[in-house]
């Protein structure tokens, strides 16, 4: 890897792996709703001009179908029901349970798209994942946190089928174009609710800091740089930055918000890599394809 490429790599790894750290933040003041509305309008703001000077426009309504599925399933329900779960689960936990997004993306891509069967490599992938999934869920969290769990389950099912909506029916489309146009329309439906309840008094600095940062550098300026990374290492070495967001919400949210690290935290993050390595990694030695829905969620 190029020096770029590192300089890419280690920057996108730091910006997508502190957006739980944010939202733990922001949901203080702010109500879920509030906060997807802020962070999408941002990003939607910074972005669309891209769309607009690519002239894309024509050819994203052509495809507004499967944008407003992309929409609903990555944006939409996962980073409304991500902020309801951090206001009763440690952003360091909601970080690590996304580990689980390539071993769940890599096992739906084969059950729906005719691929290969698992083998003995992927199978072993699932069951350790599983295992660290089964180690957090051993974590002492408290009254009322299943359906916090609940909840995280089911982003982490939508980060992995959004990359497949986008492969799979939306492949003839600049990617970028698409998550802009996806964060407008995210932006447009969450504007009732998100204006009704935002706060009648300004919101603390630290509150706003997290929404601001979470909005322009966690998704218009992410954004920018994981495309770039993939023209510089492709798209195959850019999706080991999954690996990496995780172990950066852990160690932010145990650094900056005094969050436990506990013995499950440790045993669910190690589990929960190495099966999502193991499940998604080539059939056999020499295979570096990448695969439908072996990418990246946006966080």
């Amino acid at each position: 890897m190029t020096r770029r490429g590192w300089i890419l790599f280690l920057a996108l790894g730091v910006i997508w792996g502190v957006p739980y750290l944010l939202i733990k933040v922001a949901v203080r003041e702010l109500t879920p709703a509030s906060l997807v509305f802020l962070r999408t309008a941002l990003g939607a703001v910074l972005l669309l001009p891209v769309v607009i000077r690519h002239g894309n426009l024509r050819a994203l309504l052509a495809h507004w179908r499967p944008i407003a599925l992309f929409t609903v399933v990555e944006m939409g329900i996962p980073w409304l029901l991500l902020s309801h779960a951090e206001q009763h689960v440690t952003s360091s936990l909601a970080g690590l349970f996304m580990a689980s997004v390539p071993l769940v993306g890599g096992v739906l891509a084969r059950v729906t798209g005719g691929h290969e069967p698992l083998g003995v490599r992927r199978s072993v992938g699932l069951v350790v994942g599983l295992a660290g999934v089964v180690a957090l869920l051993g974590l002492d969290l408290g009254r009322g946190d299943t359906l916090a769990i609940v909840a995280l389950a089911i982003v982490a099912l939508g980060y992995a089928v959004g990359p497949m909506i986008i492969s799979r029916r939306l492949a003839d489309l600049p990617v970028l174009d698409v998550v802009a146009a996806s964060l407008a329309l995210c932006a447009i439906g969450y504007a009732p609710a998100g204006l009704a309840q935002l706060p009648a008094t300004m919101p603390a600095l630290d509150v706003i800091g997290a929404v601001v940062v979470l909005g322009v550098a966690c998704t218009a300026v992410a954004f920018l740089l994981f495309f770039r990374l993939i023209a510089e290492v492709g798209p195959v070495r850019a999706t080991v930055i999954t690996y990496v967001n995780p172990a950066v919400a852990v160690a932010a949210g145990v650094a900056l918000l005094g969050e436990p690290f506990t013995l499950g935290t440790g045993a669910g993050f190690v589990l929960i890599l190495a099966g999502s390595w193991l499940a998604t990694g080539p059939a056999s030695v020499g295979s570096g394809a990448a695969e439908p829905g072996e990418t990246v969620a946006a966080e």
